[in-house]
């Protein structure tokens, strides 16, 4: 059976409130503790890796949201955090996902030196929490675990996220990550916060350059400049930068 009230860090919980009592959470923990017990390592991330972003970046500590979709699907990858693979993979290899790979080179059309690996445990580590809208997922098979409970799991988390702090600064990259925005606003204006959305295509290799709000322009000769928009923002309000090289 997995507990998913014990694995979610004590802050967070507190954060969720009533949501972590209601009957669609333990539907979501009943529907997951069938899924790993009968398909075992084939769903990823293991258990005490589900919620290892709120466990990375503690609620005091949130600047900047950053939201995927789904944990990635190929063996090996994925590792709780979104968008973020193992160390040991680096950019070359043909495991190497795309979509980090064009977050690598945003980052340095940005002026920022470009990733040594895909292990972005440091930016959660500054307050860059990576989100997923699901959380788990079957390898090989996309969007296999977007209807069990996870999307009203993590929408609610966004709401008492941009309900209860002031001054995120929410990175929507893609369709799917853009979908959270009116929640995003309706919190927002509801409780007078004062949160920055950003908005740009998903970095992933079909989907980088389309759009008016392209990730990375064509041509190569410019990115959406949010790493570095993120940075000038924290800047002018006394906060320390982001560094998103990777460190060694």
């Amino acid at each position: 059976m997995i507990e998913l009230s014990k694995l979610l860090p004590d802050d967070w919980a507190s954060l969720m409130g009533a949501e972590l009592g209601s009957g669609r959470f333990k539907d979501l923990e009943d529907k997951l503790s069938t899924a790993y017990t009968n398909l075992g390592e084939l769903i990823q991330p293991q258990p005490n890796n589900i919620f290892r972003a709120l466990r990375e970046t503690p609620v005091k500590n949130v600047k900047v949201v950053i939201l995927g979709q789904d944990p990635y699907q190929t063996p090996g990858l994925a590792q709780g955090l979104a968008f973020s693979i193992p160390k040991e993979i680096k950019p070359g290899w043909r495991a190497f996902p795309s979509s980090l790979r064009n977050i690598s080179k945003a980052i340095a059309l940005d002026g920022y030196q470009a990733l040594a690996h895909g292990d972005l445990s440091h930016w959660a580590q500054q307050g860059v929490l990576l989100l997923n809208a699901s959380l788990t997922v079957q390898l090989e098979l996309a969007g296999s675990h977007a209807n069990i409970g996870w999307q009203e799991f993590t929408d609610a988390l966004i709401n008492e996220l941009a309900s209860q702090k002031d001054q995120i600064i929410w990175l929507l990259w893609g369709a799917h990550a853009q979908k959270k925005k009116p929640l995003i606003e309706s919190a927002m204006a509801k409780h007078h916060k004062n949160h920055l959305i950003l908005c740009a295509s998903h970095p992933s290799g079909l989907s980088v350059y389309k759009t008016n709000e392209p990730f990375i322009y064509p041509g190569d000769s410019h990115s959406c400049g949010h790493f570095k928009r993120v940075n000038q923002i924290l800047e002018e309000r006394g906060e320390t930068a982001i560094a998103w090289n990777s460190p060694n």
